[in-house]
């Protein structure tokens, strides 16, 4: 097999090209329309099928440069703490409260069942936790953090390949299912979609709708860019210093907290200090900008990452447990998450998102709830809840909630 390594340079002008031909696919095809498809799955999944093509017929592999991922996404994650200010924070009160509530709730729903159909195929229960919330709720990060504890502590060979796999599947599916659970539950309260949405998308904001309407125009000066650049390199070389070897090694050995969230909280901190302490203006429209830029091209170049004959390798037993649990995902979020948080429109928003970060990742959930919105209007509750949970509070919850299992387990 020929291995192909693209450089930081092309992986950008390829995944700006991935961006630019999903919004094509998404305007040009009423399927993708319908189902609320985000632009960067769309154009991620067609360029994952050729690279697989090229795969099949000249044993080529492309290998993108990872650093430009996981620094947007460090990106995506330091705008979403930079835009937390400690009142939204509060306006989030009660909904909140009970989101945090359905996550943890599902998040135990979500590990009984792989656990439960591990065993019932005859695999070892801890396996039904790499199909769990390891993967599907922790994503690429945790599925490497707790990878290396499994095969060093409990023995099992291969899990971090495994949960690579699993977290990749649960990424593709939870930007494929977040649309239509939340287009269903749309049409069943009679929403209608937005018939002029050129004239809100053209507008100049007055009022800051952080990650909402990615589409709308900003107003950004040179100075506000360039502040606001600082104040990103500020929460990327905090989280820098927080997971290197230097500090990691005062820290307790499974004290794991992934470099993103020392970003985001860092983004808080921040934001609330300067703003609370020093009375500093910040730009949140350049914030908002340059966080939904890096949440497209994040996603971008994932997908891109996407080898989809490893998804194939993925064991029968697993893929069964990851089918079943994209359904009781789906399941959940129509009938419970929907309904605990109001059986509204936000509520219905808020199932787009639960299900991109109950599969896959945050940015998904946010890539979810914006193909929705795009169409059917903003939803300021959902823009509050979903990132702060979905970032922040879900790997406190789940570390808290996967300690007990295994341990149970074990």
């Amino acid at each position: 097999m020929n291995n192909i390594i693209i450089n930081p340079y092309y992986t950008l002008i390829i995944a700006t090209l991935v961006l630019l031909v999903g919004r094509l696919l998404v305007g040009k095809i009423k399927l993708l329309q319908n189902f609320n498809i985000p632009e960067p799955v769309a154009g991620g999944l067609l360029a994952a099928v050729i690279i697989y093509l090229l795969y099949l017929k000249y044993k080529i592999s492309l290998d993108f440069n990872t650093n430009l991922q996981d620094a947007f996404m460090l990106f995506f994650f330091s705008s979403i703490g930079l835009s937390a200010d400690f009142s939204r924070l509060k306006a989030g009160g009660k909904g909140l409260i009970i989101f945090l509530g359905v996550v943890a709730l599902f998040i135990v729903v979500q590990n009984s069942v792989g656990v439960g159909l591990a065993s019932a195929l005859g695999q070892n229960p801890i396996m039904g936790l790499i199909t769990g919330s390891i993967t599907l709720t922790g994503g690429h990060g945790t599925a490497g953090a707790w990878g290396k504890i499994l095969e060093t502590d409990y023995g099992i060979k291969g899990a971090t390949g495994l949960g690579m796999a699993s977290a990749t599947f649960g990424l593709i599916l939870g930007g494929l299912i977040g649309g239509p659970v939340a287009r269903k539950l749309v049409n069943k309260i009679g929403r209608k979609p937005i018939i002029d949405k050129t004239a809100t998308d053209n507008a100049v904001d007055t009022v800051v709708e952080v990650f909402e309407n990615s589409g709308k125009q900003r107003l950004i000066t040179s100075k506000s860019a360039i502040e606001t650049m600082a104040l990103f390199a500020a929460c990327l070389s905090f989280s820098a210093i927080m997971v290197s070897p230097t500090v990691t090694a005062y820290l307790p050995e499974k004290f794991t907290i992934p470099q993103f969230v020392w970003a985001l909280f860092f983004g808080v901190f921040l934001r609330n200090v300067l703003t609370n302490a020093f009375k500093v203006n910040m730009f949140d429209r350049a914030i908002d900008v340059f966080g939904n830029a890096s949440l497209s091209l994040f996603l971008g170049i994932a997908l891109l990452n996407l080898k989809l004959w490893t998804l194939l390798d993925i064991a029968v037993p697993m893929l069964i447990i990851l089918v079943i649990q994209t359904f009781v995902m789906c399941t959940y979020a129509y009938f419970v998450t929907f309904r605990l948080m109001g059986a509204d429109y936000d509520a219905a928003v808020l199932c787009a998102g639960h299900c991109g970060f109950g599969l896959g990742a945050t940015p998904t959930a946010v890539a979810n709830m914006q193909s929705v919105t795009e169409c059917f209007g903003t939803s300021h509750k959902a823009f509050l809840i979903v990132p702060m949970v979905g970032a922040f509070f879900i790997d406190f919850i789940n570390a808290f909630i996967l300690t007990t299992f295994i341990g149970f387990l074990g």
